[in-house]
Order: structure tokens, then sequence, then C-alpha cells
């Protein structure tokens, strides 16, 4: 047993690893989009409950001696995979068929079919193993519990190592080969245990009880299957929760899921061996289940309602404020904290359910692998319907409060279910039954949930709209209704401000300005409207086609222009030229054959969650390709990484300073800054640019500085961002350097920037 949970813990640690960067290479295949991400998260648990079916057919006809080799093969399978994962999710998959297949159900096939393989090998791995250590019905339960415990804390700590340190210093592909190396070294510790299973025999079925209720005392296979698909459902549907709320408390960064996930699965883990033990002691496991699954779900609604009800309180409000950053220090310390506050308590507990499922199904010695991997493969549907039910359907109908009200209902209906069964005078789970009824009337409504998490005061004005893809937030603080003024919010991140930010005016206008005719724009993001708005600013521009891939972005937008009907926002949705819409950019590059003459990207912060696919150089070869002969890109470059990765695609290319801004073209830019400062100071340029903020009009201070150039002659180096290496998203593991320290004289790519002569 030691050396198997050794093997065991390995195999969760690296399964975690590896699930962690293939769903972000399928993603960049799949798209970035929710309904994407449910896809691929759906092909990851089909091929684990494929597995689950094989291994549950196939375990009880071996002998120990060969379920042991069988768990040895299967992780040596999965370690071979990950060796070579990359060459098919990301060099194919990713990257070959990017933007050629689009039908979701051809997207479901391939992704299926990039991972049944290692997917299926781990769904078995659990189903043989109990094979192997299946000696005696006294303590079967109790050792399936341990290991499966034990392997989820492994995953636990995959997620958290893996997200916070291993990824952002080693890159995907270098988490992939330390992946299998860890699987590589379960198969081997398993392997050393053969020599004592030698001659073990397959056993015997046992001999057929005088009546039913005797062979499955507590409740048929059937039974425990359905109880454990629910509670499946709640925990994960619950996960999932929990990662949108602590998205807006302390942003969407890409340390955040590893931090839920890891302080979910480690909890559970540790759930899972605290019952483990006991177990054998236990009678009736029925009680201490039901128990369990209600009281997690209760004590996790009553931590939620605790943190909503204390974040605008002094000393959280300090830190974690909607309108303060909570990337690093104090901030994210705390969130943190509150964080394992929230999640760990509730998972602890519904962790301790599947050791309780165990004793109640683990009746007989011929059938334990059968029974681990039929239980397991009810648990992996649950999961699979809490997971994409909740992202891709409640959240989208009912919102975050919404599908709390709806687990809190599954988990009253669980626990009704067992005292219709054992009797209405058990006063413990009768209590549990009140608590979740009550849960359904004291949970508030989205907008009172909202509006707490975002800092809203009595007098203030509001905008916000959640869906499946997010959430999107505008607090209009000015006294004037007339006027408003306040930050919209996107998944947590202050995105920009109505009157625009002058930086995201810029964004927009340098570009059609500088171009000659700049009649097709293409606009990745929308944020707070500010860089579509300004893009408009040139008569010749007939097309502005703007793609925001948060939803409720757009539903905000237009609630603030029935609002606001004279306004700029109002506008883009009335005049023709504007086509805001939902979708992935990204992806809508790789789609369709329209070439613009300039693209822009009103990009989220470096340090957001996926924010390294849009500063990637796979990314800007992607624009590269859909530009018009002459046409242009204009992005933010927000730090050394980003500017050094933009010059390495773009042949010619600006970073336009104080501002920080990048333009990039196949051609040579016509940059003037004297005739840019004097379009800028055109009438009509001025009024656009006011309608969206009339308080700044001083546009060439943002290029009043000399600017950095590149031409195809300047030496750069490889980039430092891509698709499988996103640095600085893992701002904790690199250092970001802003822009401005780059641009000092001893500065490598300054001086290259400064020392190749203009070809003009």
């Amino acid at each position: 047993m030691p050396r198997l949970a050794v093997a065991f813990f390995c195999s969760g640690f690296a399964a975690l690893l590896c699930q962690i960067v293939w769903q972000r290479m399928l993603g960049i295949f799949a798209g970035s989009d929710t309904v994407s991400a449910a896809l691929v998260v759906g092909a990851f648990l089909a091929g684990l409950g494929l597995g689950s079916i094989l291994g549950a057919k196939v375990a009880d006809r071996l002998s120990p001696y060969r379920a042991l080799v069988g768990f040895a093969l299967a992780e040596a399978g999965v370690a071979g995979f990950a060796l070579v994962s990359k060459f098919f999710l990301y060099d194919f998959l990713a990257t070959d068929l990017a933007g050629v297949v689009d039908d979701p159900v051809a997207i479901f096939a391939l992704c299926f079919a990039g991972l049944v393989l290692p997917t299926t090998l781990m769904g078995a791995s659990l189903p043989l193993l109990a094979r192997a250590i299946a000696t005696s019905l006294d303590t079967v339960a109790e050792r399936i519990g341990s290991l499966y415990g034990l392997n989820t804390l492994g995953a636990g700590l995959g997620a958290l190592l893996g997200g916070w340190l291993l990824v952002g210093n080693l890159g995907f592909v270098g988490a992939l080969v330390l992946a299998a190396g860890l699987d590589l070294l379960a198969a081997a510790l398993a392997l050393t245990l053969l020599p004592s299973l030698r001659g073990t025999d397959v056993p015997r079925p046992a001999a057929a009880a005088p009546a039913a209720a005797s062979g499955e005392p507590f409740g048929s296979l059937k039974l425990w299957c359905l109880l454990v698909f629910l509670s499946g459902y709640v925990i994960v549907a619950l996960e999932i929760v929990w990662v949108r709320l602590m998205g807006q408390v302390g942003q969407y960064h890409a340390y955040l899921f590893p931090t839920v996930l890891g302080i979910f699965l480690l909890a559970d883990g540790f759930g899972m061996a605290v019952a483990a033990r006991m177990v054998r002691r236990m009678k009736d496991p029925r009680p201490a289940f039901f128990m369990t699954q209600a009281g997690g779900f209760l004590l996790g609604v009553v931590l939620i309602l605790a943190l909503w009800w204390a974040l605008p309180y002094w000393p959280i409000s300090e830190f974690v404020s909607a309108d303060v950053q909570r990337l690093r220090g104090d901030g994210l310390l705390t969130t943190v904290i509150l964080t394992l506050l929230v999640v760990a308590p509730p998972s602890f507990l519904i962790g301790m359910t599947f050791p309780f499922v165990q004793r109640a199904v683990q009746q007989d010695l011929a059938s334990v692998g059968a029974r681990v991997g039929w239980v397991q493969l009810a648990n992996i549907l649950g999961n699979a319907a809490g997971s994409i039910g909740t992202g891709l359907v409640t959240f989208h109908l009912l919102g975050t409060a919404g599908t709390l009200q709806l687990l809190a209902a599954l988990s009253l209906l669980l626990i009704l279910g067992w005292l219709w069964k054992a009797g209405w005078r058990r006063k413990p789970e009768l209590a549990l039954a009140v608590g979740c009824g009550l849960a359904l009337v004291v949970v508030p409504g989205n907008a009172a949930l909202w509006s707490r998490l975002h800092a809203e005061q009595p007098g203030h004005r509001v905008a916000w709209a959640e869906d499946r893809s997010g959430v999107a937030f505008f607090r209009d603080d000015s006294p004037d209704p007339d006027q408003p003024h306040g930050p919209f919010f996107i998944q947590g991140f202050a995105q920009g401000t109505i009157p625009f930010l002058p930086i995201h005016l810029f964004l927009g206008a340098v570009g059609p300005l500088i171009h000659p005719m700049p009649e097709r724009i293409l606009a990745i993001g929308i944020g707070s409207g500010g860089t579509p708005w300004a893009a408009g600013v040139s008569p010749a521009t007939r097309e502005i086609r703007a793609i925001e891939l948060v939803g409720p972005v757009i539903t905000a937008h237009e609630m603030l222009a029935e609002r606001h009907p004279d306004g700029p926002i109002a506008e883009m949705f009335r005049n023709p030229r504007w086509q805001l819409e939902y979708g992935d950019g990204r992806r809508a590059l790789s789609t369709g054959e329209e070439r613009y003459d300039v693209i822009q990207a009103d990009a989220i912060l470096p340090e957001g969650s996926h924010s390294g696919l849009l500063y990637s150089q796979e990314f800007l070869q992607a624009v590269r390709r859909r530009l018009a002969p002459g046409g242009i890109y204009v992005q933010w470059g927000p730090t050394q990484r980003s500017v050094e990765t933009f010059a390495a695609v773009f042949p010619h290319a600006l970073l336009l300073r104080p501002g920080s801004v990048l333009i990039g073209s196949d051609r040579p830019i016509p940059y003037d800054p004297a005739a840019l400062a004097r379009r800028f100071a055109d009438p009509a340029v001025v009024s656009h640019l006011a309608r969206g903020n009339p308080g700044y009009r001083d546009y060439a201070e943002m290029f009043a500085r000399r600017p950095l150039a590149w031409w195809p002659e300047t030496p750069r180096d490889e980039p430092p961002l891509t698709d499988v290496f996103p640095r600085d998203e893992f701002y904790l593991n690199n250092p970001v350097q802003s822009t401005q320290e780059m641009t000092g004289p001893t500065h490598p790519a300054a001086q290259a920037a400064r020392a190749t002569p203009d070809p003009r």
C-alpha cells in the first residue's frame, strides 16, 4: 500500500498537470468562448467515462497480478502520449486546423479524438488498481477510499504547483515532460510489487445470498450510481460558482483557477482520507453519506453569503475592493486566504462521501473492479453534467444566484429522499433539510449579488449583465444622470471608464489617422467602448467590426445606449458603420478571407487569464495574415516582452512614446508625427473624440517623444511570448518589466531600434 499510495499520488499530480496544458492547447483550436471551452471539457470527461466503462468490464476478469500490470501499462501509456501530445493537439489541431473546422460537433469529435487515448487510460486506472488491492471485504472500501483520496490530493497539489510554479517556469511543453516522468514513476513503483502478487487468482463470486436485501443491504448499485451522479453534479457546479465569484473578488488572473481547483481537490482528498479510516467501523454508511453531502453544500452557501456580506467592510475592503488591483501583494494574498476559507471546508465534507459510497456498494470481492468503475463513471457523468450544465445553461438562464438556488433544491431533494426512506424523526438530517430549504430563500438575487461585489452605493446608477461567458458591470458614480461617469468592469477588472479613457481613444484613432484609406477596420475587443468608437474617426471608414469575447459587455452597452440615446455608445448601435458582435476575436482571425486596412486590439491586461493568447507570436502572425497590403496593426505595448514579440513578427514596427502604443505592418509605415498631430487637431476629429471624452484634447502628447522603430534590417531576438509559453500571463514566475524601462539608452532592443537607419 505505501508504494501504491505514492504511485497513485504521482498519477493524480501528473493527470492534473496534463489536463491544464491539454485544455489550454485545445482551447486555441476550439476557441476561448464558453461553448468551446465546454466542448473541450466534455471531450476530456467523455474519455474518462469511457475508461471507467472499460475498467469496469475488464478489471474483475484479471488476477491482482495482471490488474497491476494493466495499471502500470495505463500510466506508461499516458506518459507516452504526454510526450508527443504537443504535435497532435497544438501543431496539428490548434495550428494546422485553426479556422478550418467550425461545426461544434466536428470540434468535439476532434477534441475527443485527441484526448481519447490518455483519458481512457486515466479512467481505467482506478478500477484496475482496485482489483489489484482487493484482498478482503473488510478493508476494500478503506483501501479504495484511501488510494483515491491520495490520488485526489496529488491532483490538488498538481493544480496548485502546476498553476503557480511549473507552467509559468517550464512552459506547457516542459510541464508535459514533467508529467510524463511522474506517470513513469507511478508505473515503475507498481511494477516493483508484482513479485508479491505472483500466483494470485481471480476471486470467485460470493455464494448467492438468500435474499436480495442481504446481498445489497444498503441499496442497489444502480441507486448508488444515481446518488453519486447527483452528488457529482452538485460539487462541480459549486466549484464553477466558486470560480466565478472569486474571479470577481480577486480578478481573473492565471493563478485564480488553479487556486480554486487546487484547494477544492486538496480538501476533497483530505475528506476522503479521513472518511476512509471511518468506514471499517461503520455499520450503515447511508446517514453519513447524506449528511456530509447536504452539510457540505449548506456550509458552502453559508460561507459564500458570509463573504458577500463582509466584502464592503474593513479589513477585507482595503485589499479586495472592486476599485483596487488585486494581482499582487496584499490583494493577492487576501484573495488566496478568502478562497481557502470559502472553498476548503465544504469540499472536505463532500469529499467524505466517496468512501461512504464504497462501503455501501462493495459487497463481493469478485466484483470490486466493476463496482468501482460504475461508481466512478456515475461521478464523472455527474461532474460533466455539472460542468457543462452550469457553464452553458444555468449561468446563462438563471445567473449565479439562480444556480445556487437550483443546487439548494437538488440538495434538498437528496436529503428529503433519505428522510422519506429512513423516517422523519432523524434530527440531524431534518435540520440539514431545513437549512437547504432556507438557502432557497436567503440567497440574494443576481442584481444584489453583483452590486455588492462591484461596490455599488446608494445613488449609483448601474448597467450590468451576466451570461455563460461572464459578467460585465458599469457603475455610474456621477451625480448628474445625463453625464455618466464611472468604471466599466469585465470579469473583475476595471477595463476602462465612461467617459472613455484617453489611451483607449488614442488606440482606436491612431491607426485610421495614419492609414491613407482606412476603409475596413477590425477591433478585437470592445471593452468600455472607447477603442471601437475612436476607430470611426475617419470619414473614409465604411466598416468597423468589433468582436467581444464576454457577451454581457454588449448587453450592458445596450442598456447604456437606451439610457443615453445621444451618446457615442448609442451611435455605435444606431450607425450601420459599426458592427458590435459577440465572439472569439482570435478565432475570427482564423476564419474567413476578408482583409482589413486597420486591425486593432483593445487587449486585456497582460496579467489577465488567457491574455497570452492576445500577445503571442502566433496571434500576431494571424493578425498579419489578415491585413490588406499596406495595412497596419495597432496594439497597446504594456511590457518589454510584448514589444519584443511584436517587433519580431512585423518587419516594420513602431513604438509610440510615451503612450506605449505599437504599430506594425508588412510595408513602411507612413508615420509623420507633425502630420499626425495636425490630423488630431482637425475640428472633425476633435469633435468625434470629444463625444467619447469631452475633457481631454492633448492626444499629441502620447507620441511627443521620438518613437522606437524597427525595419527589416533591424536585428531581432526570438519572440519571448508564444502560445505554449505565455510568460507575461504568469507574471509571478516571470516578472513583468514595463515598456518605459525598455526605452532606456542601455536596453539592447532600444539600441538595435535606434542603430538601424531608416531605409527611406
